[in-house]
């Protein structure tokens, strides 16, 4: 089988797309073309997972009236023109977009070639470019009921799979020994901050100001602040006078899945991915969604989760030490919340996302 995928711009489009390719490769004989653009993340992560990538100039448009938009409607054209050419000569069987205006010419090209299509949408809310290409493809995978409303003229083609990174982390082997090896010894309850792999500078902030109320508590208080922000957060921990044991502060952890499978309490963004690993393992979890992003979508992402009971959520605007304080102790003072809300997040949690994905390969070649 040859496919392409397409995905690009931001890790949220890129790794759920590289899950399901690990996933496949094991189950059937497949040659992949991944297209994306040069200046994305995708041209650096994508050939160093060991995949053939290949690239088409596309720039995204602005939000508000501006000349670049022309510049933008031309390259969309040549995208579109040099795409058709890609695909031509790779002669995919079917084509995949995760998201990301990259996924436009190349899913718009493939509908054009007959070659059948399938857009995989990761939040709650869609995103412009999966919204036009509703119309093209043969088949829209989502992750979030909520999700439906956006395809609505297109239903027939929806169809709940769920994000491929969800069924990758619960096949992970859970590592007793992984807290010890990054220099984590305690018996304590564990809560674990953090604001992505960048970091967040505001929940940074929240963190320092709330250390000595975290000082006397009887849970073990794990921050991963982002490398750009670790020396700074790192010094002001140096200057306090009082003795903070039970608090660890990493710049940045690689295996976060191996992290959460040891960990009672996540505090973090609510990005697609991270939504998805969270309720995979059935993790209990304050969200703070990111007020910086398209459409508001993390707000949306997080409200499907707090309205199932499964995490509960600040707003940026409302975070501060004490909304923080008082939130992780509710949750991890109590065992039956805490337990409630981790079975929450484990019912909505979907495991087998990569199989849905490869049943519907099968149903449109």
């Amino acid at each position: 089988m040859r496919v392409v995928v397409s995905g690009g711009g931001t890790g949220g489009h890129i790794y759920p797309a590289l899950a399901f390719m690990r996933y496949l490769e094991k189950q059937e004989d497949v040659e992949y073309l991944y297209i994306g653009t040069k200046r994305g993340l995708e041209s650096k992560i994508v050939p160093q997972a060991g995949y053939a990538f290949d690239s088409i100039k596309i720039e995204g448009l602005k939000r508000s009236l501006s000349l670049e938009n022309l510049k933008t409607a031309y390259y969309m054209v040549t995208s579109v023109i040099k795409a058709r050419k890609i695909l031509k000569e790779f002669k995919p069987d079917v084509v995949i977009g995760t998201g990301g205006y990259v996924c436009a010419p190349v899913l718009f090209a493939a509908s054009l070639l007959k070659i059948p299509t399938i857009i995989h949408e990761q939040n709650s809310v869609a995103g412009v470019t999966n919204k036009f290409l509703a119309k093209w493809v043969n088949k829209i995978a989502i992750c979030f009921e909520d999700v439906k409303k956006d395809f609505a003229y297109y239903s027939d083609k929806v169809v709940l799979t769920g994000n491929p990174r969800g069924q990758e982390v619960v096949e992970i082997k859970k590592n007793p020994e992984y807290l010890a090896s990054i220099g984590v010894q305690t018996d304590l309850p564990i809560v674990v901050i953090f604001g992505g792999s960048r970091g967040s500078e505001r929940m940074n902030e929240v963190f320092v100001e709330a250390l000595e109320g975290f000082a006397d508590k009887n849970y073990h208080v794990i921050m991963v602040t982002g490398e750009v922000h670790y020396d700074k957060i790192n010094n002001q921990i140096t200057k306090l006078e009082k003795s903070l044991p039970n608090v660890s502060v990493f710049p940045y952890i690689k295996d976060m899945p191996q992290l959460f499978q040891n960990v009672d309490l996540v505090v973090c963004r609510s990005g697609a991915t991270t939504l998805t690993e969270l309720t995979a393992l059935g993790l209990a979890s304050i969200l703070i969604p990111s007020p910086y992003v398209t459409n508001n979508h993390q707000e949306a992402n997080a409200r499907s989760l707090v309205d199932q009971g499964a995490a509960s959520m600040i707003l940026e605007k409302e975070l501060n030490a004490q909304t923080m304080l008082a939130e992780i102790d509710d949750i991890l003072l109590d065992c039956h919340k805490k337990e409630a809300m981790a079975a929450s997040a484990k019912k909505m949690g979907i495991t087998d996302a990569s199989s849905r994905l490869t049943s519907m390969i099968h149903e449109i070649m």
